[in-house]
Order: structure tokens, then C-alpha cells, then sequence
């Protein structure tokens, strides 16, 4: 993530004191429809207008929606929503669910269009009033909107109206009262700063940059990419080029970030630089939109205003690519991996390949199960940016996650490399990840050197205390060292069932039966469906005379279907409850091979 994207910290003071409407809080709030009114829209004949399926009358639709909205199923939502909504057009529950979907699909011309016809008739919610501002900033209505706002609500907790308004006055021509707006809402408790940028960005449309330096040189006021943009351009028109340089020169991440080492070059040549980050005062309301959706973002759970906010930021500035970005992070967290390619794709078609971007995609193509094109990507990032250690970091994760970890070490190395005279902290994940993918490809010196010195940056991260711990008493070394490793792991997270089997295992390879079952029986608690946890408690009650129970736990772990290729091998399985475990053990030792080869399992996948 990049280093200068807002701080959802002080980006949350925006909506303390603002009560969401119930659309916004739960969309899924309403009662089911009772079965007397379903018959009766059916005997009405009811059908819907839009093509598709006979859905049963008002039920099929809405149960869909209700169904599509609960997976994030943003498109099948508002193609169902709107059939609802043919069918009952005067219920603003479901126009406004289907307006939510609409939105956050990106068919903001099809909400515009609902949200005008509920106006019309005089059904307009608060969601529908929002779109259609929207609508009118995006076609320039400056007096229309103002007549329809009225007076900001200044004093009522309505900052989003506030700074709307704002900016609709800067619009229709009234610099003056545009500048006293804003100076007015920033003396509203917790969002000072916040206004103070947006005041900075009108003063200096106006022209007046003194005025504008004066507040965004203060105090996390322009902390934020288009922040810094909007300060660096002002002290050009200042002619105050070096202090630009500077203030780029100090910015941690500069050279993740295109737009910056640009306007440092252009800075530096003396080139023409312009006050560009916002052209039109529909810019400063995009920016309004996108400020509220960072906010909203950071909420513990997932919101639908932050969405629907970002959506509307980039229909109202298509060229801004931070709120595209936005869009498509907040739609990756969905798991609406093919509606965020597409606003991947937009960002590269005006040019804004930004590494946090792209880094963004990489992570959307793995978790959409799409390695080869996912590979492609960190590919190219790394031909882009081969100075970026965190490209390299991506490269070697996929590869690693495909298994290649032989071809997964050089990419780690070329990252520690790049990260030698960085602080400690930024290399414990590429040695661990390096670590694995070493132990991994039969080089267990160097993996064992990698963790280690990864244990040592950051000494209470579970998954890597049992990483090692586990691959020294798979080993047959280090056995207490290993298991006290595991048992701080397991203590540092307690609820992890990959960590519960380790410490279990560890106690069956090290003879101790009677203690590996309550952390077994713990580790199946979490992971019933995991043929090898099913596997494994069976050999530990094998081992304290539990038989019948050890023989249902390795036909549950067959019933899981595990393959040759997994960590369970099922003709093994088999043999031992043909045979019993002893009988196959011996035979294993004599033929001088491992119990089990099973390595600890992490999710080593995740970048931590």
C-alpha cells in the first residue's frame, strides 16, 4: 500500500456525529414478504418489465437480490433489484437497494436514471437526492443545484452537504461566498483539516496561493497524494521550485509513485507546471466523494456508503486515478475480482500504471485464481520498476504459490537485495517467504540462516516460530528448541488450527502421545473439513490405544478425498487400516524413510 495514501485515522474524524439512514447501515434490513402479499401481486398479474426468467412474481427477484447482495454480487443485484422494482415501483426500500447495486456494480447511468424518475414522482430518498446532485455537478447545473440545496446545513452534523454546497458556489461563479462556506465548516469540530484542503484547493483556483500555501503547508492538511500534488504545483506558481523539489524530495515511497518523480523532473527543468489537480470545481466534488469513501473504508465492517462514494468520485473525475484505485481495492476486499480488473484496465489505459496499482491487481489475479495472468503482471512490474523491492516481493510470492520455489528464491533475493539499507522490519517477510521457498527446494541451511534472521527482526510472528520450529523436529533436530518455538506460536495464536496440528504433531514425532491429543482434538475444532488433521489424529489415537476412534478418523480423512499430490496420501491411509499404524511404521523404518513428510502448513501465501 502506498506510504502517502490518506490516513483513514484522521480521515474517519469526517463522519463522527453523522448518522447513516438505514439504507446504508443494513440493506438487507427489511422483513420478507409475507405469503398472503406475494398471492396477491400474483393474482394482480405482476410481471416484470425487463427481460428474463419468470421469477415468481415480486418473491423470485427479491429473494435474488437479497441473495446476490449478501455474496457481493453487485451486477446479479441490481439486474434483480430492478425487476423488484418493476414490480412494486413505489417501494423505496427496493429502489434504494437497487440503487446500492447499481452504484456499486458502476451502472451509475442506470441509478442516475432510477434516482430521476423516483424525484419525478415524488418518491426521492436521501440516497436518491445524493445521486441526483451527482447528476446535476456532472452536467455543470450550478444554479439548479443551489436552488434545489438551499442553504448548507452548516451546525446540523451534514458536512458532505456542506462541502458540496461549498464547491456548487465556486461553480456558479460566487468565489466569495464559496470561500466564506468553507471557512465556516472548518470551524465544525474534528474535521478542520480536512476542509482547510479543500479550502486550500478553492483558494487557489481563484488564484490566491499564498493563501492556498498558507493551509496546506499546515499540519497533516496535504498529507495524501493529491495533497502533495496540489502543494508542490502551488509553490511552482509561487515560483518557490526548490522548496517543491523538497517537499517531493521528502515524501517516503517517492519512486512508487509516477505522478510525483514527473512533476520532480518538470520541477527541476524549469518546465511549465500548472495548479491542475483540480480543473473544474466537479473535480473538488469528486475529491469531496473520495475523501468521505477513504473515511468510510476504514471501518471495521464492510460499508456500503464507502463504495457508492468512491463510484461516484470517478464518474464525476474519470481522470483521477485515485479514486479508480479505490474502487477497485474496496471491490478486491468483495472478492469482486472481475469488476476490479476493470477499473485496472481504465487506470492503465490513461496511463496510470502506478506500482500500488498494479501491486493491488497482482493481488486481485492470485485470489481470483488467475496465476499465469497474475505472473504476467509482476512480470512486467519488474521490468517497469526494477528498483521496487516490493514487485519482486509479489514475483516471488506467486511463483511460490505455484509451487515453483526454485524460481521463487532469485526473486527473493533480488528484494533483499534492493531492501540491504532499509530498516530491519521491512526484510523479516521476504526472508521468511525466501525462508520457505529454500526449505521448500531441499536448501535447508540457507532457509534455516533466512528464518532465523527473520525470527530475530520480529520474534512473536506465529506462523514463522512455527515454520522453523516444525521443520527442525520434522528434521529430527533441535526437537526442544522446536517445540518451544511451536508453543509460543500457539500461544501468540491460539486459534489457529495449522499451528494446533504442528504442536500436536511435534508431540507424536517426540514420543509425547498422551499430551498431542488435546491439541489435536483442538486443531479438528477448527479444521474438520482438512483431510490431514483428520489423518493425523487417528495416528495419535492409534498411539494412546484409541483404535476404533483412530480407524473413523482416517475414514473421514479418505471421505475428504485427498489426492497423491496433497499432504495425505491415501493409499497409506489405507494400509493402515488394513494393517494398523505400528505394522506400517515398521515398515517405513525399515526402509529407513520419515513417518510423515508433512511440513509445517502457514498461510504463507499472505503477505503479513
Amino acid at each position: 500500500m502506498s506510504p502517502i495514501r490518506p490516513k483513514l485515522a484522521l480521515l474517519a474524524l469526517l463522519i463522527s456525529g453523522i448518522a447513516l439512514p438505514l439504507w446504508a447501515q443494513d440493506p438487507l434490513q427489511r422483513p420478507e414478504p409475507r405469503p398472503a402479499d406475494l398471492a396477491a401481486e400474483e393474482a394482480e398479474g405482476d410481471a416484470p418489465s425487463q427481460p428474463g426468467p419468470p421469477m415468481f412474481g415480486l418473491a423470485g427477484p427479491y429473494l435474488a437480490a437479497r441473495m446476490a447482495t449478501v455474496q457481493s454480487d453487485f451486477r446479479a443485484a441490481a439486474r434483480y433489484f430492478a425487476r423488484a422494482v418493476a414490480h412494486d415501483p413505489g417501494d423505496q426500500y427496493l429502489q434504494d437497494n437497487a440503487l446500492i447495486a447499481m452504484i456499486s456494480a458502476g451502472e451509475v447511468s442506470r441509478a442516475v436514471k432510477l434516482a430521476s424518475e423516483m424525484a419525478k414522482d415524488d418518491r426521492e430518498t436521501e440516497l436518491a437526492h445524493l445521486v441526483n446532485r451527482a447528476q446535476l455537478v456532472q452536467q455543470g447545473e450550478w444554479a439548479a443545484l443551489l436552488d434545489e440545496e438551499g442553504a448548507a446545513a452548516v451546525g446540523e452534523g451534514d458536512l458532505l452537504v456542506g462541502m458540496i454546497h461549498g464547491w456548487s458556489l465556486l461553480g456558479a461563479g460566487r468565489a466569495s461566498d464559496s470561500l466564506a462556506e468553507f471557512e465556516k465548516l472548518s470551524e465544525l469540530p474534528g474535521v478542520g483539516s480536512i476542509v482547510k484542503y479543500h479550502l486550500g484547493l478553492v483558494r487557489a483556483m481563484v488564484g490566491d496561493y499564498e493563501g492556498a500555501e498558507a493551509l496546506l503547508s499546515q499540519n497533516g492538511v496535504a498529507s495524501h497524494l493529491l495533497g502533495i500534488i496540489a502543494r508542490a504545483q502551488v509553490l511552482a506558481q509561487l515560483d518557490r521550485r526548490e522548496d517543491a523539489v523538497a517537499l517531493l524530495d521528502g515524501v517516503p515511497g517517492i519512486e512508487a509513485e509516477p505522478q510525483l518523480l514527473m512533476l520532480r523532473e518538470r520541477l527541476h527543468a524549469g518546465a511549465p507546471v500548472a495548479f491542475d489537480v483540480v480543473k473544474t470545481p466537479a473535480d473538488g466534488i469528486s475529491q469531496v466523494f473520495l475523501t468521505f469513501a477513504g473515511a468510510l473504508s476504514g471501518s471495521p465492517e464492510p460499508e456500503p456508503l464507502a463504495l457508492i462514494h468512491a463510484r461516484l468520485a470517478a464518474w464525476l473525475s474519470p481522470e483521477t486515478g485515485e479514486a479508480r484505485l479505490l474502487v477497485a481495492q474496496l471491490l478486491q476486499e468483495r472478492h469482486q475480482f472481475d469488476l476490479a480488473e476493470t477499473e485496472f484496465d481504465a487506470l492503465r489505459r490513461q496511463g496510470e500504471v502506478r506500482p500500488v496499482a498494479e501491486l493491488s491487481r497482482i493481488d486481485a489475479l492470485s485470489r481470483a485464481d488467475r496465476p499465469n495472468e497474475a505472473e504476467r503482471a509482476a512480470l512486467s512490474l519488474t521490468a517497469a520498476y526494477p528498483d521496487l523491492p516490493q514487485a519482486w516481493i509479489a514475483l516471488g510470492d506467486l511463483l511460490r504459490q505455484q509451487e515453483k520455489f526454485a524460481q521463487a528464491v532469485p526473486a527473493y533475493d533480488k528484494a533483499l537485495s534492493l531492501l540491504k539499507d532499509m530498516p530491519a522490519q521491512a526484510r523479516w517477510f521476504p526472508l521468511y517467504a525466501r525462508g520457505i521457498a529454500l526449505e521448500r527446494s531441499g536448501n535447508f541451511d540457507r532457509a534455516e540462516a533466512d528464518l532465523l534472521a527473520a525470527i530475530e527482526i520480529n520474534p512473536d510472528q506465529a506462523s514463522l516460530l512455527n515454520y522453523l520450529g516444525y521443520s527442525w523436529i520434522d528434521r529430527n533436530e533441535n526437537l526442544e528448541r522446536g517445540l518451544e518455538m511451536i508453543k509460543k506460536a500457539a500461544e501468540l495464536s491460539p486459534g489457529d488450527g495449522y499451528i494446533l496440528d504442528s504442536l500436536a504433531w511435534a508431540y507424536f514425532r517426540l514420543g509425547r502421545y498422551d499430551e498431542a491429543v488435546a491439541p489435536m482434538e483442538q486443531a479438528i475444532g477448527t479444521m474438520a473439513s482438512d483431510p490431514l488433521v483428520n489423518d493425523h489424529l487417528g495416528d495419535i489415537y492409534w498411539k494412546v490405544g484409541r483404535h476404533r476412534e483412530a480407524e473413523i478418523q482416517w475414514r473421514r480423512a479418505l471421505s475428504l478425498e485427498p489426492t497423491d499430490s496433497g499432504d495425505v496420501d491415501p493409499d497409506r491411509i489405507r494400509a493402515k487400516l488394513d494393517r494398523g499404524l505400528d505394522a506400517i511404521l515398521a515398515d517405513e523404518e525399515r526402509e529407513t524413510k520419515h513417518a510423515d513428510p508433512a511440513r509445517p502448513r502457514v498461510d504463507s501465501a499472505r503477505n503479513e
